[in-house]
């Protein structure tokens, strides 16, 4: 007989429920703000949190160092939202790796001019954006980059920290924080220009 099967099965550690509400309680403010920029959607939200939650406690017991249970947290709830997406065809439309990288909102504005004297012309030009349409714009970019995006400016994440959510190296970190950037940007401009901010013609042929 074979000695292994002899060996008996490993118990499930136990879960003490009291350190475990004491460590991720405070975050949940914090986890449902995401989880409504991540999905837009209030009970969507509400879902993506309890589930977050519900695996966080299963594996609380993995948990070693209590000083990165933010993370740890945020961790868990991008993976679900990306395995939630990950067989979906959602993507930006027009969203090849050199035209994307020859895409210059900075550039666009410079040429447009659409604030005379302008110090702070970038600045100025996103400021004209109402939040519903940047809602939108972000809601448009697929998961891969929204979820970097949202961590990095609405949670304040380093990109070490970044790094160890994602569970990626820096430099992928950074690399989908630039590509996140211009189809966000790219988005804004398209935005500009159904609303009359800019015009829609190339000035080199006028």
């Amino acid at each position: 007989m074979d000695s292994r099967a002899q060996k008996p099965a490993l118990e499930p550690q136990p879960v003490d429920k009291s350190r475990f509400e004491e460590l991720t309680l405070p975050y949940l403010r914090a986890l449902f703000a995401l989880a409504l920029r991540l999905t837009g959607d209030a009970t969507a939200a509400e879902d993506l949190v309890q589930e977050t939650y519900l695996k966080a406690l299963l594996a609380f017991p993995t948990l070693r160092d209590p000083e990165r249970t933010r993370s740890w947290l945020f961790r868990i709830l991008s993976r679900l939202v990306t395995d939630r997406h990950r067989t979906s065809s959602r993507e930006v439309a027009g969203c090849e790796p050199d035209e994307l990288d020859r895409f210059s909102l900075y550039d666009l504005i410079a040429d447009e001019d659409p604030f005379p004297y302008s110090e702070r012309l970038h600045d100025e030009f996103l400021a004209q954006f109402r939040d519903a349409e940047v809602r939108r714009a972000l809601m448009a970019l697929p998961e891969i980059y929204r979820v970097p995006l949202l961590l990095l400016y609405a949670e304040g994440l380093s990109y070490r920290e970044l790094a160890d959510v994602l569970e990626c190296p820096v430099g992928t970190v950074m690399s989908r924080l630039h590509r996140g950037r211009k189809i966000l940007e790219r988005e804004l401009w398209e935005c500009a220009k159904r609303r009359g901010l800019v015009k829609t013609w190339n000035k080199r042929n006028h």
